[in-house]
């Protein structure tokens, strides 16, 4: 920020002159507009200890990293010049291993190195490219020299959260920044877009990011960045091989897969052939690469190039190839498997980080690290001599650095931090392409190691500025023309089906049990025993769930709600951000509830406030999902849970030995009151309770409406209509609707509920045999 002469340097210069316009009030009015937008995105880290993990708010700081246009473009050379070293590397490592014949890298680093895969030796010599998506991590000294500081091939968390923070910060700062001639990030995604597509060429097959799933901390980064380029998200359990084949289970039956960007580490792509305990890969997925059925976008087998010790080796192997050295260098590395390099680091040590060579998390950033500058000496100094002695050939020493700072805006003030900064390439059609901006991290305080958000780090949006008007870039997938569609079912795994439908069925259960627990507390707070007015069932559910402490009630009503997030959470690629902003809301309050010692009286009005708020986010959730497959299986969800729990409550209620009143209570939980009197001349009996809430087709709380609704899905389903058979999910809910519509309303007993209730039951486990499984 500031010139070797304390001034401000120029491109900051307007930044502060327009955040020095601001009072404080304004500047925390436009932190929380940016803090908002990320909340309302679901954008989260996952925080871990050593129990569990959580979901923590994004730590975005407010204050962006600005770099001129001319210092970008250095870089921008600098890492493009890497990134097609990174690429002859890997293909000599697994194709004529001519580095390590030539002895311009030792064979131990390949021989000895768990990242090195031999399955995949020989994929080195095939014509495409080995590599089309990488990120940087390069940080800058206090003199203005920029130097890498790791290569991240696998799956770094860079782009995703690199356009999060950027629309966090236009909503931030939007006057200053639309006039600012930032460089957008839009034209990056197009041009690599682009690419994929090209890599996929005619293929059927689809384009899929692998991502780990959920519990993964750059799960959210996955969802976004399949949702943004249209790429198709899945899990290793969504995957087979048939027939060398890479398919994705779907509720069409298996659906080729002909290009995978995979964000696991390599290791675990193919429990088969590489790591046997991995849960997160697929079965032949790398005989299906082998055989050329199946194509990455980076090799199974790239995060060799993330080893530590590679990068003592790199600058020598550049300079031997094009006979000249790096433009932009990384850290200064020595390999302890050689003497000389050795006794450096050994005479050295006072500014030294010394670590597992084969380890490929950089080594300022790791814990494990053995020391870092002058930290150790006496018995310590002396321990760490003899164990580079011993121990030389799995150790490297790093040069001990000091990051520049930027300013963060804490406690009122500007403070300096240090911070690096993760740069993303892919490659396009011209070549290379690096993103004109970035994502940093910053330090917790003053420590260069302090950058990760476990240890308390902040993120910034970079902005590369011009001195002159930039375009605006705008994504697209197709050049104009005629448009190409997709067959009528789009392709939807079987795991995000299978959530859809139990989000559908918690939301669901969550509201019956709220209508129950109001109707409930509204008959025992006017004085009458818990017996004489509420059916045996009731009381049994809701004694689970509620015990009486002092004169409040000891509440879980959150359980269904928050196993209904975690549904959501494993399909947020195909789940809208308001949608999934509503969920959160709604767990948070009944969390709350659950916590909150409320009197008897007051638990209906509670629950009536959170049971309109259930009601407006299962409205904006099926009044704005698209009527596709997925909408479909959340909307079976909930017909079913409906239908089954509405079963269960005429059983109840209309039975001999229901308590007097269970007939308008049932009327009550069934939200039909006011149509049983619209419909009705009389007061409520067993015959115009069993037609209005069991077989009446119009009444959205009937149980024949939500069979008949069940029907009508199905139906639509991929693989219900080829053939004249039905298969056994359709010929299960037809028989159950035929039941229902064709019986009297004196045939409608106790038992033929509970039966029918069965019956329902089964229909889920037939639609789960034949679309989910």
């Amino acid at each position: 920020m500031l010139a070797p002469d304390g001034t401000v340097k120029p491109v900051w210069a307007a930044f502060f002159d327009h955040l020095s316009g601001l009072t404080p009030d304004e500047l925390a009015q436009r932190f929380g507009r940016g803090d908002q937008y990320l909340r309302d995105a679901g954008v989260l880290f996952r925080q871990y200890d050593e129990t569990l993990s959580s979901e923590r708010e994004w730590p975005l700081s407010h204050i962006p990293v600005i770099l001129s246009e001319a210092e970008w473009e250095v870089i921008s050379a600098g890492l493009i010049e890497r990134a097609d070293l990174l690429e002859y590397v890997l293909r000599d490592f697994y194709g004529a291993n001519e580095l390590v014949s030539s002895g311009q890298l030792p064979a131990t680093l390949l021989s000895q190195n768990p990242a090195w895969l031999r399955p995949m030796v020989g994929l080195g010599d095939t014509g495409a490219h080995l590599l089309n998506s990488l990120s940087f991590e390069i940080g800058r000294g206090p003199d203005g020299k920029w130097w890498v500081i790791s290569d991240l091939v696998e799956a770094p968390s860079t782009a995703g959260f690199a356009i999060e923070n950027r629309i966090a910060m236009t909503r931030t700062f939007p006057n200053f920044f639309g006039n600012a001639n930032v460089h957008r990030l839009a034209g990056f995604f197009t041009d690599f877009q682009q690419n994929l597509f090209a890599l996929k060429g005619r293929s059927e097959g689809e384009i899929a990011l692998l991502s780990p799933g959920p519990m993964n901390q750059n799960y959210a980064e996955h969802a976004y960045m399949a949702r943004y380029l249209g790429l198709l998200l899945v899990e290793g359990e969504d995957l087979i091989v048939e027939d060398g084949k890479a398919m994705v289970r779907t509720v069409a039956g298996p659906k080729p897969i002909s290009l995978l960007w995979s964000r696991l580490p390599s290791g675990m792509v193919d429990p088969l052939e590489l790591d046997p305990t991995s849960m997160l890969g697929a079965p032949g997925l790398v005989q299906a690469i082998r055989d050329g059925a199946l194509s990455s976008v980076n090799m199974v087998g790239a995060g060799v190039l993330e080893t530590r010790a590679l990068m003592a080796f790199l600058p020598k192997i550049a300079r031997a190839r094009s006979g000249q050295g790096l433009k932009l260098s990384n850290i200064a590395t020595w390999w302890c498997g050689q003497d000389a390099q050795r006794d450096h680091v050994i005479a050295n040590r006072a500014r030294m980080m010394v670590g597992n060579a084969f380890s490929t998390k950089p080594l300022m950033s790791d814990p494990s690290t053995t020391s870092i500058g002058g930290g150790i000496d006496g018995p310590d100094a002396a321990r760490l001599t003899q164990l580079l002695q011993v121990s030389g050939r799995d150790l490297v020493g790093q040069e001990a650095v000091t990051l520049s700072t930027t300013p963060v805006f804490e406690n009122g003030t500007l403070v300096p931090r240090p911070m690096c900064v993760r740069i993303s390439l892919g490659r396009t059609a011209d070549g290379w392409a690096v993103m004109p901006g970035g994502y940093a991290r910053i330090s917790a305080g003053d420590d260069a190691k302090a950058l990760a958000m476990q240890q308390g780090g902040k993120v910034a949006d970079v902005w590369v500025t011009s001195p002159k008007p930039v375009p605006t870039p705008k994504m697209r997938s197709q050049e104009t023309g005629a448009l190409t569609r997709s067959s009528t079912h789009a392709i939807l795994p079987s795991r995000a089906a299978d959530n859809l439908f139990w989000l559908g069925r918690y939301v669901e259960r969550s509201e019956q049990n709220m209508r129950l627990f109001r109707a409930y507390f509204a008959r025992i707070s006017d004085g009458a025993d818990h017996g004489d007015r509420v059916p045996a069932f009731m009381r049994a559910q809701l004694m689970d769930n509620i015990g009486p402490q002092a004169g409040v009630i000891a509440k879980r009503f959150a359980t269904p709600l928050e196993l209904g997030l975690q549904a959501a959470s494993r399909i947020s690629d195909r789940f809208s951000p308001d949608g999934m902003m509503a969920l959160r809301g709604l767990v948070k309050e009944t969390q709350a509830l659950d916590r909150r010692a409320v009197p008897v009286d007051d638990i209906p009005v509670e629950v009536s406030r959170i049971l309109r708020q259930i009601a407006g986010f299962a409205g904006l959730v099926h009044e704005n999902m698209y009527r596709s497959d997925g909408w479909r299986f959340l909307s079976l969800g909930v017909s079913l849970e409906r239908a089954a729990n509405m079963c269960t409550m005429l059983a109840a209620c209309t039975s001999a030995d229901a308590p007097v009143g269970a007939l308008d209570l049932a009327l009550e939980v069934g939200d039909s009151v006011g149509a049983h009197h619209a419909r009705f001349l009389v007061w409520a009996n067993t015959a115009s309770v069993l037609e209005m809430l069991g077989q009446d087709g119009q009444n959205p709380r009937a149980v024949r409406y939500h069979v008949s609704r069940a029907k009508d899905h199905i139906a639509h389903l991929p693989r219900q209509q080829a053939g004249h058979a039905l298969t056994d999910v359709a010929r299960l809910v037809l028989r159950v609707e035929t039941r229902l519509a064709t019986s009297l309303t004196p045939d409608i007993t106790p038992t033929f509920l509970h039966e029918m209730k069965q019956d329902i039951w089964e229909i889920s486990d037939a639609l789960n045999a034949h679309h989910l499984v």
